[in-house]
């Protein structure tokens, strides 16, 4: 069955529209598991899951893009990962989609957090992968995090004046982004992801949303002190070779979900930050015995 790649307009931020791949045409009678990108990539991130038939089979995949990536656009020039959250849950009612598990790496992590938190009653399940559920602490680099200001912040600055229409994404960024997330990219998909981001951020609107995307990735509010109104089960998947956020960060973080049905800390050995797509069989199959056990 072909996926489906569209856009859905909501309310939120004076109103959105809100890019969506589907694994195809939606199916009541299965589970639906929502995938969030991460930092400057956009739906194209799950290309393993969607092309994995027995995961499609087994579940509704929807994948949303976040403010600032992809296809989604707002009215309102500002926007935060709440934003996110509640735009995602809009989306899902205007799909008519009740409930669903919720699936997301790095920054799609903590987006899937916050929704568990404003709607436990559409959220099943939430599972982070390569994630952090605090804001770009000192605490977090001394557990071995790496140092989000320090590759932010010349970013924001180099960003941060408008450009002409003629503007596309310095190669740099890319490759400085899946250094850090995947140790690098084959040939091909460097390829793949220069004209990905091309497409995704040129000219001054697409400047723009790459700035606010960082200054949100760099700037960000913590989640420790709300973690434990989470009542859905959780699966957090974590990457034995992530350089980001780090499995003693991961393990720390996990006990905090005082109020959830299951806690569980997978470490997936030679996984990177991109887990997903470092190690898409291993992810997948986790996912699959997840949602069956809460299904």
């Amino acid at each position: 069955m072909s996926k489906i790649e569209q856009t859905v307009s909501i309310p939120h931020l004076g109103g959105s529209v809100v890019g969506y791949t589907l694994s195809g045409q939606y199916n009541p009678d299965l589970p639906t598991l929502v995938l969030i990108n991460s930092y400057t990539t956009s739906a194209e991130l799950y290309r393993p899951q969607f092309a994995n038939t027995a995961l499609t089979s087994a579940v509704n995949l929807l994948a949303l893009e976040p403010y600032g990536h992809g296809r989604t656009r707002a009215a309102y020039q500002h926007f935060t990962y709440w934003d996110s959250a509640v735009a995602n849950l809009q989306v899902l009612a205007a799909l008519g989609i009740d409930q669903a598990f919720v699936l997301g790496t790095s920054q799609g992590g903590w987006i899937a957090a916050r929704m568990a938190l404003l709607a436990p009653e559409v959220v099943r399940g939430i599972i982070p992968l390569g994630s952090s559920m605090d804001s770009e602490t000192l605490q977090s680099r001394q557990l071995g995090c790496w140092d989000a200001l320090e590759f932010c912040t010349p970013f924001i600055e180099a960003f941060a004046d408008p450009v002409s229409d003629e503007w596309v994404v310095p190669e740099q960024f890319v490759d400085d982004t899946f250094d850090a997330a995947l140790g690098g990219l084959s040939p091909d998909e460097r390829e793949f992801w220069l004209a990905t981001y091309r497409t995704n951020y040129s000219g001054d609107g697409g400047r723009r949303r790459l700035l606010l995307s960082t200054i949100n990735l760099r700037d960000r509010d913590g989640l420790h002190g709300r973690l434990h109104d989470i009542t859905s089960p959780v699966l957090w998947l974590h990457g034995s070779e992530d350089k980001v956020y780090s499995v003693a960060n991961a393990e720390k973080e996990i006990l905090m979900f005082t109020g959830a049905t299951e806690v569980r800390l997978e470490v997936i050995e030679g996984g990177h930050h991109f887990l997903s797509a470092s190690k898409p069989a291993e992810v997948d199959s986790a996912v699959l015995e997840f949602i069956k056990s809460w299904s």
